[in-house]
């Protein structure tokens, strides 16, 4: 994990000074002798974890770095072990005397970190620009069920929805973004989104229509017209063509391979693809 780091004469300025300029540092006075340190260190790993582009737990081993540690205990104020001192800027900001619970270690950070749906929105951003789609959906729409009334987060999601061709959800959340937000990014992401729903009824999707209509009863022109579907973002419909062909013939072509297919290429907990691993059980068992 690269934010957690023990604390030595080397490294002491560029923990304490530089890195608080950028991050919140936790530094925690520790002691292998005290089983409330080992059992806070068990604590800070779990949260270094959690907020890991936010902060850096750096510990002091009181035991080995003794000298340090009475100079740092001594412009502190060090009384006990163990002790957590949050610095900001290069100076503390909050003093954690003894052993402390984990909610109220996370408590202390909140008054000095983002929101978690702040934190969540720049995740899904970090995840969109590393075209994690996947990930930057669920971060997205964390940060979404935390505060449904935030602008960017609605645009950022809605962003998101267009490249994994949820345009329903990316037009309501689109519809629901109030006038005075609607900046040049909503213009864009409105823009984009017109596009997608353009090519949904393209000509040559039209005309397999047709034929599927004209010829209800042949397979191949279902499959043919599901994978039209699932270019042009109608998950939903093309699982329902397959679906259809399926329950009358399981082993069709490759029918069964493009139905898990797509199911494969929604987002983990995705409603839609959970509604048709269902409706494949039912016919498989």
């Amino acid at each position: 994990m690269n934010n957690m780091v023990n604390v030595n004469p080397q490294n002491l300025q560029q923990v304490l000074g530089e890195t608080s300029q950028q991050k919140l540092v936790l530094l925690s006075f520790f002691s292998a002798q005290s089983s409330e340190c080992q059992s806070q260190a068990a604590i800070l790993q779990t949260i270094a974890k959690d907020y890991g582009d936010y902060i850096l737990v750096a510990t002091l081993d009181c035991d080995l770095e003794q000298a340090l540690a009475a100079q740092l205990a001594q412009q502190v104020g060090l009384q006990t072990l163990p002790t957590l001192v949050l610095l900001k800027d290069s100076a503390p900001v909050d003093v954690l005397a003894g052993a402390q619970a984990e909610a109220q270690i996370r408590e202390a950070l909140s008054k000095h970190l983002p929101q978690p749906h702040e934190m969540l929105l720049e995740q899904a951003k970090q995840a969109l620009i590393a075209q994690d789609l996947n990930q930057a959906f669920n971060f997205a729409k964390q940060a979404y069920e935390l505060d449904n009334t935030n602008a960017r987060i609605k645009l950022v999601l809605a962003d998101i929805c267009i490249q994994i061709h949820k345009l329903d959800d990316a037009q309501a959340l689109l519809g629901s973004v109030d006038e005075i937000d609607r900046d040049a990014y909503f213009t864009n992401i409105q823009a984009k989104c017109e596009q997608a729903l353009q090519a949904q009824e393209s000509p040559e999707l039209k005309a397999l229509q047709a034929k599927v209509e004209k010829y209800p009863n042949d397979f191949e022109l279902k499959v043919e017209l599901s994978a039209a579907y699932d270019q042009a973002g109608k998950k939903e419909q093309a699982l329902e063509l397959l679906f259809i062909v399926l329950k009358k013939d399981l082993n069709f072509a490759d029918a069964k391979v493009s139905y898990l297919a797509i199911i494969a290429s929604l987002p983990d907990g995705d409603s839609l693809a959970a509604k048709y691993r269902r409706k494949l059980y039912s016919i498989l068992y």
